[in-house]
């Protein structure tokens, strides 16, 4: 047997508890099937808190605005709902999630347009006074047409930029370094035209704002971006425009892992195993982008950086404690004098330990010829819980029916599989270690996925069932529950919310 190579989960209070509940979730599953998605709508509440204070700490205004996308559910979007207007919105990417943010409680003020935009999520944006924040002068000409032709009141809008570029000194002479590529938002370089767009258009759009979506981990890239849109703001005063927000979007990021030394440990042996010096952590030798080139590992792991030790508020700490390229004071010092508010856009780390998801074991079968090594079909697939997709690695959480049997309690190396007739539907490529092994009717408790994981990539292929989801709260020291679309942040006769 393998030296089993770990990679638990980061668990905080609540969900720690949630997890204690084994039998209260086994009922969840009895009553509601395989998968199942669990939420506590109070986490992301007290998340949006935490950015909040951050904010306050630098002394800034602005507001946070939750990421839809990175989750459909209705019982996280009333919560927030529920939060002091001034500091919480929401950011929609469709028309559907501006529908969904409406009929949850949201006002249109309280609410930013962004992505991909046709003609109908315009029209409804500026219908109900939400702010829209612009891709390019193309939708600026949009917007400013429908406004004009429905005889809409003026709308708030912001622009996003892409394209920042920095000095950098190579040879004595000076080079410019253009920033990652986005396909969001406007080059820097083309702004003249965006400018222009937005003085000819001033009668019936206001720019409040400018923005920016960068995706990268790197604080010092979006410390650049956020220096340059700071001094394009300056130019845009100039010419009698009066934006008075910064943007700065999301990707703060979340640690996934408990143990830095388990990552450290699991990415080395990966590297070992491409080489073929150790036997293979993965089904069928995956890489994860890793491949052995003549005894050398070439190529870039496509994985998450699952253990952050700086990671949500911290991150934005960082950001706006880390001085600016060019002007050298800190960014959160530069929007200071520039009297700019701070508008965030946090998805994933907005929802960080907000829910898990649950799978039943359905069998347990020897995986090939390999000995003490197994394969384990679950009653979900791939898009059910799909964190692997976004180069998230982290272990479930094993549930046990009842209690293990004798002679049971040895680490085991599984391979997850899902539920469709699909040799591609596994639920993850390497190879899983858990405390033991498991049985039919065990739950795997996958821990950490309201970020994207839930249900981005859910589908009815071959007609198996979308996971259902359920709110959760404690309730003394057991928990209650209702199902995600009956949850009302409403006070209870008991004094509790619902």
């Amino acid at each position: 047997m393998d030296v089993p190579l770990y990679l638990r989960p980061r668990v905080e209070p609540p969900l720690a508890s949630l997890l204690r509940a084994q039998t209260f979730l086994h009922s969840l599953v009895d009553a509601l099937g395989s998968p199942l998605n669990v939420l506590i709508p109070e986490v992301v509440a007290e998340n949006a808190a935490r950015f909040r204070a951050v904010q306050r700490r630098h002394h800034l205004a602005g507001r946070v605005y939750y990421a839809h996308k990175a989750n459909r559910s209705s019982s996280l979007v009333r919560r927030l709902a529920a939060e002091d207007v001034a500091a919480v919105g929401i950011d929609v990417a469709s028309l559907e999630e501006l529908r969904h943010a409406l009929g949850c409680g949201f006002t249109g003020d309280r609410i930013m347009a962004t992505g991909p935009k046709d003609a109908e999520f315009l029209w409804l944006a500026a219908r109900v006074g939400a702010t829209v924040n612009l891709d390019s002068p193309g939708e600026l000409e949009q917007l400013a047409g429908l406004v004009r032709g429905h005889g809409l009141a003026r709308v708030d809008v912001l622009v996003r930029l892409s394209g920042f570029e920095s000095a950098a000194v190579q040879g004595g002479t000076g080079t410019r370094l253009l920033a990652r590529r986005s396909r969001f938002g406007t080059p820097v370089r083309e702004a003249e035209a965006l400018l222009s767009a937005l003085e000819r258009h001033r009668d019936v759009v206001e720019l409040t704002g400018v923005a920016y979506h960068l995706d990268t981990t790197g604080v010092e890239e979006k410390a650049r971006a956020l220096e340059q849109c700071v001094l394009f703001m300056d130019e845009c005063r100039a010419r009698g425009l009066a934006p008075r927000a910064l943007d700065i979007g999301g990707g703060f990021g979340v640690g996934y892992l408990a143990d830095a030394e388990e990552w450290e440990r699991w990415t080395t042996a990966l590297s070992e195993a491409v080489l073929g010096v150790r036997p293979p952590l993965t089904w069928r030798g995956h890489g994860y982008g890793l491949r052995n080139e003549g005894g050398t590992v070439r190529g870039n792991a496509a994985l998450y950086p699952a253990h952050r030790p700086t990671a949500g508020p911290g991150y934005l700490d960082e950001l706006l404690s880390m001085p600016a390229p060019v002007l050298g004071r800190p960014s959160a010092t530069l929007l200071l004098e520039h009297l700019h508010d701070l508008y965030i856009e946090p998805g994933r780390s907005l929802v960080d330990q907000c829910g898990l998801s649950l799978a039943r074991v359905l069998d347990v079968r020897p995986a090939g010829e390999e000995p003490d090594r197994y394969l384990v079909r679950l009653g979900m697939n791939a898009g059910d819980m799909s964190l692997e997709e976004h180069g998230v690695l982290m272990d479930p959480v094993l549930l046990p029916r009842g209690g293990p049997a004798d002679g049971e309690e040895e680490p085991v190396g599984v391979f997850l599989a899902g539920n469709l007739c699909l040799e591609a539907d596994l639920i993850t490529r390497r190879l899983v270690h858990l405390p033991r092994l498991p049985r039919a009717g065990d739950l795997l408790a996958f821990t950490n996925t309201a970020g994207y994981a839930m249900d981005f990539h859910a589908h009815r292929a071959q007609r198996q069932p979308l996971a259902r989801t359920v709110a959760v709260e404690p309730e003394g020291d057991s928990w209650r529950w209702c199902l995600d679309e009956d949850y009302w942040p409403l006070t209870s006769p008991g004094g509790t919310t619902a």
